[in-house]
């Protein structure tokens, strides 16, 4: 597939960055901005909508590997068909708004029924855990999604979250709290690597890395942007910020403490 293996690298690396165009977003001048932007800013994946048009221009628009959401597992099916390197049972966020709510059971159902029917095709497939359910659940369908053989666990917030450009440390560091610590808590309980989204910025980012995950998933903070110049210097200072984290961190290690 289209530069996974790249992703893949990066997970293991625990840098990888997803930028989401959005579950319900169709537009499909908005969805190539998004795309040029992730692939400018140097991410490492996008996610579009479960949607041939959408796949196409997404395709058309990124070498990025491109993930495809939906809660439809037949619409997953048809993504596959239709080009998707990837697949996603979620993003949950932006269906939130239209009083969509989903239980723990009823994601693995989604999940399992997905991963009959893409049984032969060799798709990697992401989950998302829902951020409205208690985490003793959370952590359990973690687990069962673990043992169903997922390649990929995606956490969320508590309810749909905006990330305002310019907002507050105090502000940011809310918006990112719950996502943040739904990714703590799963992370001790399951092997399988995580993608922190929901509320995610470049000052928040790192908190994600450092709770446990290994790759966060951008949307708002990017798709909400009016200019390709925009979103593509959003990217850019997320990746720029872990691999800032990264440097921090390789330069720690390096050191030599000196005792007096």
């Amino acid at each position: 597939m289209r530069n996974l293996e790249n992703f893949k690298r990066q997970l293991k690396q625990k840098r990888a960055v997803k930028i989401i165009s959005g579950i319900n977003n169709f537009d499909l001048s908005s969805v190539a901005s998004v795309c040029r932007a992730a692939q400018i800013g140097l991410a490492s994946a996008v996610d579009v909508a479960a949607d041939e048009k959408v796949i196409k221009t997404a395709k058309e628009n990124t070498k990025l590997p491109v993930f495809v959401s939906s809660t439809q597992p037949f619409s997953l099916k048809k993504a596959v068909k239709w080009g998707a390197d990837a697949i996603e049972v979620g993003n949950f966020d932006a269906l939130y708004a239209q009083g969509l709510e989903f239980g723990a059971d009823e994601v693995y159902e989604i999940a399992l029924e997905t991963m009959t029917l893409t049984q032969n095709d060799d798709i990697y497939t992401c989950v998302t855990i829902p951020g409205c359910i208690p985490v003793v659940e959370q952590i359990e369908l973690a687990k069962k999604l673990e043992l169903l053989g997922v390649d990929l666990i995606q956490t969320e917030g508590v309810k749909p979250m905006k990330a305002v450009k310019g907002a507050p440390a105090s502000d940011l560091l809310s918006v990112a709290h719950q996502t943040i610590a739904n990714t703590m808590e799963i992370a001790k309980n399951v092997s399988t690597p995580i993608m922190t989204a929901s509320g995610i910025t470049p000052q928040t980012a790192p908190l994600a890395f450092a709770a446990g995950a290994s790759a966060v998933g951008v949307g708002s903070c990017v798709n909400k942007l009016r200019t390709q110049i925009a979103m593509a210097q959003a990217v850019r200072e997320i990746v720029g910020a872990v691999a800032y984290r990264d440097v921090i961190k390789e330069e720690a290690k390096n050191s030599k403490v000196i005792a007096f």
